[in-house]
């Protein structure tokens, strides 16, 4: 059903976020680029709905909405009027429709056609592509809507299609088909009515979750008894909110409460169930998918907002020259020039006797004269040439193609692509982005002893940095490692636990890990055999400890949790165990804990609890404080390693003391409002006096090439911060094995663990203590700022580095605090915030977007990094393990961190200076070519005569000089790819906007000005005294198409001047452009039909080509006009030269594939998959040698691949090109 991908299309994204870990957060992210809005749920109508299950006539008085959806943005009625708003929202598009308007009056000197043509073109491409768009998403919708469904009527299932379902509808959904509306779950085929959903379409995740319906509607699965089933459902009213749902369902006047587990909302999809039968409740776009459908935060590149201020400048200067030529038609005006006829009766424009008049309507005359200054096709341009940068050179890179996974880079948007280029922040999230989030079960504490031998890559990057040497432990011959468990300590493996001090509190652990958990076992029930289907990999982790201690879950049912427990009894003894699951309080952000209760087959009641240390040790029984100290202590050691900690506890219930506590758990459940704090409050009840058992440490490894890319980022002047939710001595040791942070730094920390906060914490006044936080946080900001100024003064220039928690920053945020915050951020080359919300990386990532106005990058895995991603300038999503959100939700995406160094220093940077060469060339043609026209006026007494044809006009930026710009934006290049990341120093140039600001384009408006002056004085000069064939002087049609010819022919070979490399696709555009003025102007004046403006031009080329001043003029105007750019380049770039005009000449001897060879010399420091991507990089393909990996070949890796031994995936387009290509005859080679 492809269909579905329109769930979330181009224009719209899911705005439901899902949770990290064990986590899962009902919220929304709202960005804009104001405000960060983070939780928010839509209003809701007032009161619940009332749904009458199995009964339309009941439900028809309600009106609810129908299940036909459509995602397009126009309709037959409103494309025109709609589609045009949206085009002229645009500035030029609405300056080019009022100089249209303009034209069409007698004070006119130009055409209509003149303006309407290139208006009329833009307008009509840019609404085939708004029609072309829509069109796709109608014919999905149209897709969607007839999808057949079975539902119930009169007593057997009917196929219908989802467009005509109704609310209060019984229907049947298949297996691996998909819900197609939101849907209460009534009955499965499966035992005890559990069914297992994908929800990739939500969140992007694979891994399965489980939903039961409630045990009083198992019986609704045929025909016959669901068409008994008369329910009514009392539930809340339609919201985003795609984690919560709150209702009761009433059968036969007994009232059930209902949560998200009985809910299965549209876009997922039904898996390892033949069928679910399930009533519909809402519908449409009212489902929750529907209502998280959200448009795309509208981001624009800072390079395009400078635009604007030049085209305002360029109105600035076309305002100024029309009031010149106002004021002076104004003075010039006067009836004793007798020749002019300028009798009494002359029309307004000429009338002596009201000059204000005449100048007012010169300057309307003049404003459509000069209307060419401003280049209406420049935006289409730009966005052709960053289209095709993002689908052909991002998209197609096989340097950020990821082998393992088969994943490319995705440019999701084409607008940004040259912000990537001037980018100064990056702040990444830790988990999944810096490292693998490939977690494995590594050490642990149980009842105060430390387990698991082995040295993480954090403690030897410790080690290396003190000098120290750390004798590498060597595994046991029988050291068990699969996915998920790289644990080596006999003392506990094979059940040798039993001879430990503690093999009563060994055993809870090992129940605990077995028992409090989510996870979904797949596949036969073998330990070698079963998959474990997870909400996070540290949950997969921990089940997979608990397996290869002995303690193997290998069945769920909603009620019930079996694992086969060995040598528990006695060694070598194996039985399976049936625990009776009572309760599940699930893992929420707040919560940071998940507790489960459960029955032993003996009837002994035991809470199982793990979470956060922060949260387990509030919790803890008085008793046992040795024990407390101890596994505080081991925290500490294993967040010293970079390990990932949790803390497990458990504590026995009494029967009367649960069922007490089960009313009000059950009374919270029932609750329509405020369903989720009251069930939180009802968990804090029971979860108090716990046992502590000990702590778990996992390892997430660093991803492939993290500390070079840092090392060259920073070296490009990058700087980067890390936020992440992780434990301060966590974070710090993964910044230092990535090499963020390094001893020769001085560190600032502002930690909120200091033993006078602790102090003042246990006090338990809240209010007191956030008055103390906030005082703590101000001090230590000013002394840190203050040494901070002194280190930058000093002679040593100490790089700085800044450490903050969470609780500090949510004060350090506050308006009165944060202007320190950003001074001292501003000065750190590196900033880790530890223990941070998504909401605070969300407030960081606009605190520097908007208060120090520099560039930004988000860059994430997981839905908790959403709102981050969305607050910056530019969104990178990684495509890892934690579900597809933050890609969904991202402006690119890349599937590994390293990726980036390609992604900024590569594509960013030629991207930026490609647009920035586009715009400045704009500038200057559009100008010299107005400029002409502007020194004509003076010679007309400023009448407003025009100096050239109105088609001239029209197609000067149309067709004459349209090619060539484009093909330099598409493929000038300063340097090669792999000289891009030798020097990273070269990005420096894209921060500092050095080929964007005002002084860059003084050099072009200089040069336009010197050139159109050129252009109309020597034409206009040289030909006084010059005739034609026939002995006529030459007049005002012939002049002008001469300077025309020049101006076409010159502009187009300075564009020549300012490539960096020429391709055959810059010749074949530049002669193109000029071959189509000279075919254009033999064809226009060679032909002359009735009531048209044309018998200016008739025969004029004919005439001027066959004197020999047309082609002594064509040679020399060009070279004086030129001479100017060709000296004060060549100063420049021996005087003054750009740092990548140093580089090119320091490699200007290098062999033309000079990419491939210096891959070749660095080959021994790639990774494997580098080596992988290289080699494949290597297999014939189309190249043209001027132009690096930018024109190679997408097709044949696959086949080259197979006959050099080299593994490529297989491509879709191999086929097809192998199928067209032509049959090459081979030569036989003689040895």
């Amino acid at each position: 059903m492809n269909g579905w991908d329109r769930v979330r299309p181009s224009r719209s994204r899911l705005g439901g976020s899902r949770a990290t870990s064990m986590s899962s957060f009902g919220s929304e992210r709202h960005s804009s680029s104001q405000t960060i809005h983070l939780g928010r749920v839509q209003p809701q109508a007032p009161g619940h709905r009332t749904i009458y299950c199995n009964d339309r006539e009941a439900n028809l008085p309600v009106k609810f909405k129908g299940n036909s959806i459509s995602t397009t943005k126009y309709n037959i009625f409103t494309f025109l009027p709609k589609g045009l708003f949206e085009q002229f929202r645009r500035v030029a598009n609405l300056y080019f429709l009022m100089i249209s308007i303009l034209s069409a009056t007698p004070i006119s000197p130009v055409h209509p056609i003149t303006n309407v043509v290139p208006l009329s073109l833009v307008l009509f491409v840019s609404l085939v592509k708004e029609a072309f768009e829509d069109w796709k998403r109608l014919l999905n919708d149209r897709v969607i809507n007839s999808s057949p469904i079975d539902v119930l009527q009169e007593q057997k299932w009917e196929s219908i299609p989802w467009k005509k379902l109704q609310v209060g509808d019984i229907v049947r959904v298949k297996q691996d088909g998909f819900f197609p509306a939101d849907l209460l779950f009534l009955a499965s085929t499966n035992p005890d009515g559990i069914c297992y959903t994908e929800t990739a379409n939500l969140d992007g995740e694979t891994n399965l979750k489980i939903r039961k319906a409630l045990e009083r509607t198992w019986d609704y699965l045929i025909p016959d008894k669901a068409s008994e089933f008369k329910g009514e459902i009392q539930c809340e009213q339609p919201n985003n909110s795609l984690y919560t749902f709150t209702g009761n369902l009433i059968v036969k006047k007994q009232t059930l409460p209902l949560s998200p587990n009985q809910i299965l909302l549209r876009g997922c999809s039904l898996r390892n169930t033949e069928y679910i039968v399930g009533a519909v409740i809402f519908t449409g776009h009212e489902t929750k998918v529907m209502m998280n459908a959200m448009n795309v935060p509208s981001k624009r590149s800072t390079l395009e907002r400078k635009l604007d201020k030049l085209i305002l400048a360029l109105f600035g200067g076309l305002f100024f020259m029309c009031l010149i030529g106002a004021i002076g038609s104004g003075v010039f005006i006067n009836r004793k020039y007798y020749y002019l006829g300028l009798s009494e009766s002359v029309e307004d424009q000429f009338n002596p006797s009201n000059r204000f008049v005449v100048a007012i309507l010169t300057m309307f005359t003049l404003i459509t004269l000069y209307s060419t200054i401003i280049p209406i096709s420049l935006y289409v341009s730009i966005e052709m040439i960053k289209f095709i940068q993002s689908t052909q050179f991002i998209n197609k890179d096989l340097h950020m193609y990821h082998t393992e996974t088969n994943t490319p880079a995705l440019a999701r948007t084409s607008n940004l692509n040259e912000e990537l280029g001037q980018v100064e922040y990056i702040f990444s999230d830790k988990t999944g982005t810096l490292t693998r989030n490939l977690m494995e079960f590594f050490k642990c504490s149980i009842g105060g002893e430390v387990y698991g031998t082995g040295i993480t890559e954090i403690e030897r990057g410790a080690a290396q940095r003190s000098g120290r040497k750390f004798e590498e432990v060597q595994k046991s011959a029988n050291a068990v490692h699969e996915k998920g468990f790289n644990f080596d300590d006999a003392r506990l493996m094979r059940g040798a636990w039993r001879n430990e001090c503690n093999p009563d509190t060994c055993k809870e652990f090992f129940r605990c890990l077995a028992i409090c958990h989510t996870v979904l076992p797949e596949g036969d029930e073998s330990p070698e055999k079963i998959t474990y289907q997870a909400a996070s990999p540290d949950e997969a982790a921990l089940v997979t400890a608990a397996k290869n201690f002995g303690f193997f879950f290998y069945r769920r049912t909603p009620t019930t949790i079996k694992v086969r427990e060995s040598h528990v009894e006695k060694m070598g003894k194996i039985q399976d165990v049936s625990y009776e699951i009572l309760s599940v309080l699930e893992f929420n952000s707040t919560r940071k804990r998940q507790s489960v209760i459960c029955r032993h087959p003996d009837g002994r009641l035991v809470l199982y609890c793990k979470g956060a240390d922060s949260v387990i040790f509030e919790r803890l029984a008085d008793d046992n404080s040795q024990v407390k100290i101890l596994t505080r202590e081991h925290l500490e050691q294993f967040g010293s390693s970079g390990l990932r900690t949790l803390c497990l506890a458990y504590r026995d219930l009494s029967n009367d003391l649960y069922e007490r506590w089960n009313e009000k758990f059950i009374q919270a459940k029932s609750s329509l409002r405020d369903r989720e704090k009251k069930l939180d409050e009802v968990a804090e009840l029971i979860e108090k006096e716990l046992i502590l058992i000990g702590c778990t440490a996992i390892e997430d490894k660093l991803q492939d090439g993290v500390p070079a890319c840092i090392e060259t980022l920073s070296r490009a002047g990058i700087k980067i911060w890390v936020l992440t939710g992780d434990k301060m001595e966590t974070a710090i040791n993964i910044a230092y094995a990535c090499s963020l942070i390094n001893n020769d730094m001085k560190q600032f920390v502002i930690s909120s663990e200091t033993d006078a906060i602790r102090e003042m914490e246990s006090r338990g006044d809240p209010v007191e203590t956030a008055r103390f936080i906030r005082e703590t946080v101000k001090q230590e900001l000013r002394k840190c700022l203050e040494e901070a100024q002194q280190h930058l003064h000093t002679v040593s220039k100490q790089k700085l580095a800044l450490i903050i928690d969470g609780k500090c920053l949510m004060y350090a945020l506050d308006p009165a605090l944060r202007g320190n915050l950003l001074n001292l951020s501003l000065n750190c080359s590196a900033v880790v915030c530890c223990r941070v919300s998504p909401l605070q990386k969300a407030q960081v990532t606009s605190l520097v977007k908007k208060g120090a106005k520099k560039i930004t990058l988000s860059i994430g895995d997981g839905a908790n990094d959403v709102s981050m991603i969305q607050a910056a300038h530019v969104g990178i999503g990684i495509s890892g393990l934690e579900g597809m959100q933050a890609v969904m939700a991202s402006d690119f995406a890349i599937a590994q961190f390293r990726f980036l160094t390609d992604l900024l220093l590569v594509h960013g940077r030629w991207s930026y200076l490609r647009i920035c060469k586009v715009v400045t060339y704009f500038f200057y043609k559009n100008l010299t070519f107005t400029l002409t026209q502007f020194w004509f006026t003076f010679q007309t007494g400023f009448s407003g005569q025009r100096f050239y044809d109105d088609w001239f006009q029209s197609l000067y930026n149309v067709i004459f000089t349209a090619l060539p710009v484009i093909i330099v934006g598409l493929f000038d290049k300063d340097v090669s790819a792999s000289l891009s990341k030798k020097y990273p120093e070269l990005y420096k140039e894209g921060i500092r906007n050095t080929f964007f600001k005002w002084r860059v384009v003084g050099v072009w408006a200089f040069f336009s000005l010197y050139q159109s002056l050129i252009f109309y004085y020597f034409v206009t000069i040289s030909s006084r005294g010059g005739q034609n064939s026939s002995g006529k002087t030459f007049g005002l049609w012939d002049i002008s198409t001469m300077a025309f010819t020049c101006v076409v022919v010159t502009v187009n070979l300075r564009l020549l001047m300012a490539c960096n490399s020429i391709t055959r696709w810059h010749h074949i555009s530049v002669a193109g452009s000029i071959l189509a003025w000279f075919v254009f102007i033999f064809l226009y004046s060679g032909v002359m039909t009735p009531y048209d403006r044309q018998e200016n031009i008739f025969f004029v080329i004919y005439v001027l080509m066959s004197t020999f001043y047309f082609y002594l003029t064509l040679l020399l105007v060009p070279v004086v006009a030129l001479l100017g750019d060709f000296l004060y380049q060549g100063l420049q770039r021996w005087l003054w030269p750009y740092d990548y005009q140093i580089i090119q000449e320091m490699h200007r001897d290098d062999p033309d594939d000079s990419s491939r060879t210096e891959l070749l010399e660095i080959g021994n420091q790639l990774t494997p998959d580098e080596e992988r991507s290289y080699a494949i990089s290597q297999l014939p393909k189309e190249k043209s040698k001027h132009t690096g990996f930018a024109f190679d070949s997408p097709g044949y890796e696959s086949f080259f691949a197979s006959q050099q031994g080299v593994f490529a995936p297989q491509k879709a387009w191999d086929v097809a090109r192998r199928a067209s290509m032509r049959s090459q005859p081979r030569t036989e080679k003689t040895y």
